[in-house]
């Protein structure tokens, strides 16, 4: 008796130990500055082409018609990154930016809370694991703008507001310019400012 409770033990403890590690690797994974050249798609890539109905049934599609676009790979797990939202909100004003948010797959919960969540102003677009996977994206939430050319302009995993407004500075820089700005996603920057969105079209 004593034997088996002893070897119960043992394997709840060896148990843990797995579960904590596989949450060790998914954090280095999210945070690491790997995990953001590795997903994704190059900037200046073609993006895929898609049209897919949103929840209210209206057709969205990829590359926009005009403006910039903002796919947001995520789903109601989103609610874990609050910053992330804050900046989402910010970007929803910009009359030029197309916001889409795009879960691997469909789930009833997922457009309530969003609107629960303040981005009841974000279509919401049930993609696939197949779309996830032409993307090259497997950790959420990853953000990717696409410019009216179909082009990849920025691309990249974020968890906070400022590397949400880092990477749409990215966004707006020329694909033709000498030296585009290096993108640290690994600390916030001492002042991050963002261009109004008139300027939008002068960085295309």
């Amino acid at each position: 008796m004593v034997f088996a409770i002893l070897f119960i033990v043992i394997a709840v403890l060896f148990c843990v130990a797995a579960v904590m590690a596989v949450f060790g690797v998914t954090h280095l994974a999210m945070s690491g500055s790997e995990a953001v050249e590795r997903d994704g798609l190059h900037r200046g890539t073609p993006a895929p082409s898609w049209s897919l109905p949103d929840a209210a049934g209206q057709v969205r599609s990829s590359p926009p018609a005009r403006g910039f676009q903002l796919i947001v790979f995520g789903d109601h797990g989103l609610k874990s990154f609050p910053e992330l939202i804050a900046g989402i909100q910010e970007l929803l004003t910009d009359s030029d930016l197309e916001v889409i948010i795009l879960p691997r797959e469909k789930n009833n919960i997922t457009v309530p809370l969003l609107g629960m969540l303040g981005l009841e102003g974000a279509p919401v677009v049930a993609g696939s694991p197949s779309l996830y996977g032409r993307y090259n994206v497997r950790v959420t939430p990853f953000l990717i703008f696409v410019d009216p050319d179909g082009l990849v302009r920025g691309s990249s995993l974020v968890n906070h507001r400022w590397q949400l407004m880092k990477l749409w500075q990215l966004a707006r820089v020329p694909l033709d310019a000498t030296a585009p700005p290096l993108v640290n996603f690994t600390a916030p920057p001492a002042n991050l400012t963002v261009p109004p969105p008139a300027s939008l079209a002068a960085g295309h």
